[in-house]
């Protein structure tokens, strides 16, 4: 089959590799019908998430029909329409039963990374490095998904494949994300990225009862779609005092919850972005954190940090002291996609949830490098690329 391949820093290419197989009588092989890029995997194509290696497929936001499946998946059958959670969880470990799929004790094949990073291991996620179990990723005609029953979820009719997609990944991220900042009715939130992720941010915020969502970002196109499917106000940091504008949006109180939606390349202005560039650049740091920081500070006096963007090591100049003074609450994880899932398609098929215009560049399989370096480099409005391997 075709897949997208990792082959080195900064390099894909399209390749192809053997078609997956079931390993254990918990599998699924699944036909991908639409898969789409997301800003974490920029994260590997740069070289600051370990243990890639050449050969690698990349990806994990995808839809499907389910193919083939081992002899103990009781939920599924071939021929059924299925979006997949982007993280692999067993199901049946303390964590999974507690509903913290993403630190699921029993999906990830390879826990020494994780254990020796942060003291623990964590769950597996599809295409996201050997340190998160090594898993094939999406970006490929066909992918192996195991826990089948616990990862795979029916998707309605009404939505198209460009539409379901989404909820693989970026819906229920945002809404992790809004959810875990305790969003309630009459809140003001601020939401920092309006990539995918943001905008779903953001729209979960008014959901959940917000009265009033900023969104921060530099891209005119992206700041244009936020405010015109999320109805939130914007801010450009590149030409306004974030601070300053969330103070004003905000009677000068500063935001009850701050959505963080960047993660360990986040961008900036000023001579703290210049230094976190540079400690990056010489692999002093592994993460940027400019726009964690802003949060922090923004953040009203007894407020809620959410931090969705991905970290993956150590950063500098964290504002402990700003977080420990103001009294702040902060709440961050990869997302707990099965504890979301089912109810945000219901919402998705019901108007409620609209993901279609995320997928601005929809294109064949083998045009995957040219669409990384689109969502990379934001040119041509590119907001997501989404690669359809069976055109």
């Amino acid at each position: 089959m075709k897949a997208l391949c990792w082959t080195g820093v900064g390099e894909l290419a399209v390749e192809t590799v053997p078609d997956p197989a079931l390993l254990n009588d918990q599998d699924a092989i699944v036909r991908v019908t639409a898969s789409s890029v997301c800003g974490s995997d920029l994260h590997l194509i740069n070289g600051y998430v370990p243990a890639m290696r050449a050969g690698d497929i990349i990806g994990h936001e995808f839809v499907g029909e389910i193919v083939e499946v081992g002899a103990a998946v009781r939920r599924h059958r071939p021929g059924d329409r299925v979006v997949v959670c982007s993280i692999v969880g067993c199901g049946r470990c303390w964590q999974c039963r507690g509903d913290n799929w993403s630190l699921c004790e029993n999906s990830n094949p390879n826990p020494a990374y994780t254990e020796t990073l942060y003291g623990h291991p964590t769950a597996g996620i599809l295409g996201y490095s050997h340190a998160m179990g090594g898993f094939a990723g999406s970006h490929a005609e066909y992918v192996r998904v195991p826990f089948a029953d616990h990862g795979a979820f029916p998707v309605p009719n009404r939505l198209s494949d460009e539409e379901a997609v989404f909820a693989s990944d970026a819906v229920p991220t945002g809404w992790m994300g809004a959810d875990q900042g305790g969003v309630k009715e009459g809140d003001v939130v601020a939401v920092w990225g309006a990539g995918g992720v943001g905008q779903m941010a953001a729209r979960a915020s008014y959901l959940l009862g917000a009265e009033r969502v900023a969104v921060i970002d530099q891209v005119p196109e992206r700041l244009k779609l936020a405010a015109s499917h999320c109805g939130a106000a914007t801010i450009d940091y590149s030409q306004t005092d974030v601070d300053a504008a969330l103070r004003e949006f905000t009677g000068g109180r500063g935001p009850d919850v701050c959505i963080e939606a960047v993660g360990m390349e986040a961008h900036g202005t000023g001579p703290q972005y210049a230094y976190d560039r540079a400690k990056q650049a010489l692999r002093m740091q592994t993460d940027r954190s400019v726009a964690l920081r802003e949060a922090i500070h923004a953040c009203r006096k007894g407020g809620t940090v959410s931090i969705l963007g991905v970290f993956g090591g150590v950063l500098d100049k964290f504002p402990l002291g700003a977080a420990m003074n103001k009294g702040l609450t902060l709440r961050m994880g990869q997302q707990h996609g099965q504890r979301y899932i089912p109810m945000l398609l219901e919402r998705m098929a019901a108007n409620e949830i609209e993901t279609g215009y995320l997928a601005t560049h929809p294109m064949p399989l083998t045009e995957g490098p040219r669409g990384y370096q689109m969502f990379e480099e934001k040119t041509d409005g590119c907001l997501r690329a989404v690669f359809l391997p069976q055109r």
